[in-house]
């Protein structure tokens, strides 16, 4: 469609101008976009709106700056390569805001985030009440992070990690030889331990609870480890026959107690797996020597208003930013003699109190007031990191910037919009520019400028139907952005469904929520509202989530860094009601599908197992005794050796991007020539990983067991994606990063 932006504006000034641009699915678009101001990247999800904004505008802006750093400096930066585009004029240094949540762990919080708790500390260090005769405790000495700071019973991490008898044996009117000690190994190494049991003459075939405590006791938590004799196979009877004759045993094993392998398992093993499934069987308690507060007692003597610096953090935002006003004004009580007796100390307190006091104001005009500095980052939404990291650039007042922003209203209540958009205003009014990408209608009508791309998803997308202000949008017949944007409001309504049962929640009591008890009705749509931060997602993703995962015997929600070295919290609410209406829960949270090329759509979902083995299915393949495991790209046979089933080859340049290029054997398919002989239906496996779901849809209409996992992902709006579309192509980029 012709671009109805005048031509003349392309040579015009305060304009970036892109020409060219192929990233994705753009398709070689040019358009020049307004400085200092708010532009605002529409359409429909999957249309190339973060292809433009992130994978070219923000892509670009960053080669730029890492070519004016030394080129070690280079080697520490995640580069994302130089975007597929003709020529970009006009562009100013830029810093990406995402949704992204890094890689958060149990020792990153609200502080942290926001460089707030360096500056506390600072305060506490120099400006902090002391205990008579106590040394000054430096800076780090308050941080849970340093060896200084850090207490030494749980290093920082404010809780120590046991295990206890129910912990380990869920079920005690299971025997040994029944699993009982569910905390053992499954396979082998479990199978190990009881046949070393039956050697050491302790009953396995009667209910755990029968056993002597004493006898039980010592199974979960000896730190003895003998080395018996093992006779595999054998019955009790037959071991004890064995070692009464002293026959030449299987082998010797070495026992190990449930609690000894778990905490091993969990301190040593390399394997993510491993951890996680450890840490099921793993309690959290309070640090018995700092009470949870993390920190060495030498750091938690020094008080500042009456309280320590742990107790500081724990406050809500808008709450500590009360206490430090009157220090900042000079208008404590203590001021006058603070001048008098030490005013070097006076002058650093009004100064750090005053800095603490101006961007805690920030984070309070974004609507973040109730979070609290010792708040962990796993625990917040995507809305509210990315608010977080606004609001650092918000008071560091930097000047000529593009701000380049993914959906800053995401998990906001609309309540909460209005101080987005102000503090949108207030980066604009600085000199800066924004580029956002956006769905929501209220930041789209306060943009200057609109970008709509479309007119579809996927290869359907990939166009500039309009870049303008934005009433000029009204006129584009094609933009799905138009329809709803000029629209009346024409509120849907339906009869709702009346429920088939009650799920009841009593006793919760995390973050914000204190014995709270709630009922949620079954057999019908519940949505669970609230202003940001009000607790839904403690009440939904982490109370609810956590009793029905300890309900049905699953582990409960873990950290999204497989490294984290926190386990879990169980959930401490009471689940009831019509539980037996339930027969299983699935979570759905927004987690990557994927972290590498090698996941895709097709893998996530299951169905790639079902095309597999219909191309095994073929006659060539039967004739040439073909598994389903040669038609994988994961594993040797049938993939391509030269790229290793990667279809490209890295060439690592060090301080420069790596280069990608398609690998020279297979030509990008993945496989090796004789994999691609077979056909299903006239297609090879390559050219059907190549199809959209929406031409897999039609292909494999014939297949009950594909169609359906096709069927649904139609249904959802994921019709554009081709099945083997690598994970780390599809919309949201997994990292942020700045750019200055």
């Amino acid at each position: 469609m012709k671009n109805p932006f005048p031509e003349q504006s392309f040579v015009q000034e305060g304009f970036v101008r892109v020409r060219g641009a192929r990233e994705h699915n753009l398709k070689d678009i040019s358009v020049s976009l307004p400085r200092d101001a708010l532009v605002v990247f529409t359409g429909v999800s999957g249309s190339g709106k973060s292809s433009l904004a992130f994978g070219t505008l923000y892509a670009e802006a960053q080669r730029r700056y890492l070519e004016s750093v030394s080129p070690y400096a280079r080697r520490l930066f995640h580069q994302v390569g130089a975007p597929d585009v003709d020529a970009i004029e006009g562009l100013p240094p830029a810093v990406a805001l995402q949704q992204q949540r890094g890689t958060p762990t149990a020792r990153s919080s609200v502080g942290s985030v926001t460089t707030l708790s360096n500056l506390l500390r600072m305060l506490y260090s120099r400006a902090g009440d002391y205990p008579p005769g106590q040394d000054i405790v430096y800076a780090d000495g308050f941080s849970p992070n340093t060896p200084e700071g850090a207490c030494p019973e749980c290093h920082g991490l404010g809780q120590v990690y046991t295990v206890t008898e129910s912990s380990m044996v869920p079920d005690p009117s299971l025997t040994i030889r029944e699993r009982a000690v569910a905390a053992w190994p499954t396979a082998w190494g479990g199978q190990n331990q009881r046949d070393i049991l039956v050697t050491l003459g302790i009953d396995v075939d009667i209910p755990w609870r029968d056993l002597p405590q004493k006898t039980r006791d010592w199974i979960l938590f000896t730190d003895e480890q003998p080395v018996v004799p093992v006779y595999p196979g054998f019955t009790p009877e037959e071991t004890r026959r064995a070692l009464k004759r002293k026959l030449e045993p299987g082998y010797m094993g070495t026992f190990s107690s449930a609690r000894r392998h778990v905490l091993h398992t969990f301190a040593h093993s390399e394997s993510a797996a491993m951890k996680k499934r450890v840490q099921g069987y793993m309690i959290a308690e309070p640090c018995p020597l700092c009470h949870g507060k993390r920190l060495r007692q030498e750091a938690l003597n020094v008080k500042f208003a009456g309280l320590d610096i742990t107790e500081f953090s724990r406050l809500p935002l808008s709450l500590a930013a009360e206490v430090l006003r009157p220090y900042a004004q000079e208008k404590d009580a203590g001021h006058a003699e603070r001048v008098r007796q030490r005013p070097e100390q006076a002058i650093a307190l009004q100064r750090m109190a005053e800095d603490l006091t101006r961007r805690m104001g920030v984070l309070l005009e974004l609507g973040l007031g109730y979070l609290q500095l010792e708040r962990s980052t796993p625990t917040l939404s995507p809305g509210e990191l990315q608010r977080l990291r606004l609001a650092t650039q918000l008071y560091s007042n930097l000047f000529g910037v593009v701000y380049v922003l993914d959906e800053p209203s995401a998990g906001l209540h609309p309540a909460d919009t209005e101080a987005l958009l102000s503090a949108l205003d207030g980066l604009k009014r600085g000199g800066n520019s924004l580029f956002v990408v956006e769905h929501d209608l209220d930041v789209i009508r306060r943009a200057d400028w609109l970008v709509d791309v479309g007119p579809d998803a996927g290869e359907k997308g990939g166009q500039i139907l309009y870049s303008g202000p934005p009433q000029g949008l009204r006129e584009v017949e094609a933009s799905h952005t138009a329809k709803y944007l000029f629209a009346g409001q024409h509120p849907q309504t339906h009869e709702p469904r009346e429920p088939s049962g009650w799920l009841e929640l009593s006793g919760v009591n995390h973050n914000n929520m204190h014995g709270l008890s709630v009922r949620f009705p079954l057999g019908v749509m519940t949505s669970v509202t609230g202003v940001s931060g009000s607790g839904k997602s403690t009440l939904v993703s982490q109370a609810l989530v956590g009793a029905l995962a300890e309900h049905f015997g699953q582990s409960a929600p873990t950290p999204e860094d497989p490294d984290d070295e926190a386990p879990a919290p169980r959930s401490s609410a009471t689940l009831g009601g019509d539980l037996g209406q339930i027969s299983r829960f699935i979570q759905v949270d927004q987690k990557p599908i994927g972290r590498t090329p090698r996941s895709n759509m097709a893998t996530y979902t299951g169905l790639f197992d079902h095309v597999r083995k219909l191309f095994a299915s073929t006659p060539l393949a039967r004739k040439r005794k073909y598994t389903a495991g040669r038609f994988s790209f994961n594993v040797k046979g049938g993939r391509c050796e030269h790229c290793q089933g990667e279809g490209w080859m890295m060439v690592e340049l060090l301080f420069l991007p790596s280069v990608y290029a398609p690998c020279s054997v297979c030509h990008g398919t993945r496989y090796n020539a004789q994999t691609l002989e077979v056909e299903y239906q006239g297609k090879n496996i390559a050219e059907v990983l190549d199809m959209t779901v929406d031409t897999a849809h039609e292909f494999f209409a014939d297949e009950p067991a594909i169609f359906r996992a096709l069927d649904t992902l139609r249904e959802v709006g994921l019709d554009y994606l081709r099945l083997g579309q690598p994970a780390t192509e599809q919309e949201f980029p997994e990292r942020s990063e700045s750019v200055m």
